[in-house]
């Protein structure tokens, strides 16, 4: 992944493509127009095959000819990810498809269309937003409102508050960790991916924070990306709450489109899984991301099966309290979740199955580091503490938005000391950056 000025190229490519798909789309019918769709789509996943996919593809190819005693003659190439690749292309299918669809007139305005697909706060990492919500807004006059920009303020604060604190101060125990995992014991790991799961929450939402915070700024509305993941009772639930705009765009064009569940049952686990699939591969070239997407579409099924054969015996037998049946239910989503994630995290498939098994085998000492666990506490509690009482306390208004001054700049204050005394300035990206 790096940021090459000559790739702006592709995103020009792109970017020309698809404004004049878009036109041809609305003008044609029938099968043109069909045609027209499917020019921008390969134009899209053709350039993610070529700079995403390619030396993957590639390499697998290169090891089964291999095992069949043959040479593969296709070269591997040095070819650099551009940034945001993935995000882009995405948003810029999402207007094509929506034109096919009637569902949004051809933008005619040339530079209008490109703002769109390269509109700064949300170019790089999302959220991968859709023509209905944000074309509009760039022919909207936008005066200055004292409140949106304050409002806009707050969310980058909290945004920079859970990179800087949180994410990045997690990040040093996990590097430690998942980078040499034959080097640590069963115990150590398990902390390590229970910290990855906040490390990667609290920087991907504190992206999209700042993202969205910087867009109301200047008087925009993107659309919300995360919604407190981690107090979800049950898998689908958690993928609700998730990158919701990446979610919403494998339901709305890809799952929807083979069908979703208005089929047999079998297509429909099969729907499931072959979307969380594709799903894992949009992330990254690697194994580990394929098998990470498996994991949860197989998480989605089994729950659709206990739903309909385990629960209905457990709720006749057991006449446990709703709050203890949810906080339960929460938990054992929670560790489902982290589960998964060993192996969006491992460098590699051998690495994910060594986590695993050290794991569940849980002896030897914990490796410590008490500076970056105090401080990376801290933040985890901060955290919990504000998504429970944003999930649970709704009725209360957030600090943020306390009618008091004092309570308001107080959260200030207290958010800006803990960024500059205890957040970690050491130039690390974005994960989601990679993709």
């Amino acid at each position: 992944m790096a940021f090459v000025p000559v790739y702006i190229l592709i995103l020009f490519f792109t970017i020309i493509i698809d404004y004049f798909a878009g036109i041809f789309i609305e003008q044609a019918e029938g099968v043109r127009k069909r045609k027209f769709l499917i020019i921008s789509l390969v134009a899209n996943i053709g350039v993610l095959a070529v700079f995403k996919y390619y030396n993957f593809l590639n390499d697998n190819l290169t090891f089964l000819l291999y095992g069949a005693g043959f040479k593969n003659p296709i070269p591997h190439l040095s070819i650099l990810l551009p940034i945001g690749l993935s995000f882009h292309t995405f948003q810029a299918m999402s207007y094509t498809i929506e034109v096919y669809r009637g569902h949004e007139k051809a933008e005619r305005n040339f530079g209008i269309y490109a703002l769109y697909v390269m509109f700064y706060p949300q170019l790089v990492a999302g959220p991968i937003e859709r023509p209905q919500n944000l074309l509009h807004q760039f022919r909207t006059e936008h005066t200055f409102d004292y409140d949106r920009i304050v409002s806009g303020l707050r969310l980058m604060l909290w945004g920079f508050f859970k990179k800087l604190v949180i994410a990045d101060r997690l990040a040093i125990y996990v590097n430690a960790a998942y980078g040499q995992p034959d080097q640590h014991t069963g115990l150590t790991l398990a902390i390590a991916t229970v910290f990855f799961a906040f490390q990667i929450y609290c920087d991907f939402s504190g992206y999209s924070d700042i993202a969205i915070g910087a867009a109301r700024v200047m008087g925009f509305d993107l659309m919300k990306n995360f919604n407190r993941p981690y107090l979800s009772s049950s898998v689908s639930e958690f993928w609700k709450r998730w990158h919701i705009s990446l979610s919403t765009w494998f339901t709305d064009y890809l799952y929807i489109s083979m069908g979703g569940n208005r089929v047999s049952i079998p297509r429909w686990y099969f729907n499931l899984f072959f979307v969380f699939l594709v799903s894992g591969l949009w992330h990254g070239a690697n194994w580990t991301y394929v098998i990470w997407g498996a994991l949860n579409g197989l998480y989605l099924i089994f729950a659709i099966i206990r739903r309909k054969y385990a629960d209905p015996l457990i709720n006749k037998n057991l006449a446990l309290p709703d709050s203890l049946v949810k906080t339960f239910n929460i938990l054992v989503t929670f560790i489902l979740i982290c589960f998964s994630w060993i192996f969006f995290r491992a460098a590699t498939v051998q690495d994910a199955f060594l986590i695993i098994r050290k794991i569940f085998e849980f002896k030897g000492p914990l490796f410590v580091d008490f500076t970056m666990m105090f401080y990376g506490l801290i933040g985890v509690l901060f955290l919990l503490g504000r998504e429970i009482k944003h999930e649970y306390f709704k009725d209360s208004p957030p600090l943020f938005e306390h009618k008091s001054p004092v309570v308001r700049y107080s959260v200030y204050i207290v958010l800006i000391t803990l960024i500059l005394l205890i957040g970690v300035f050491d130039g690390s990206q974005f994960i989601y950056f990679q993709f």
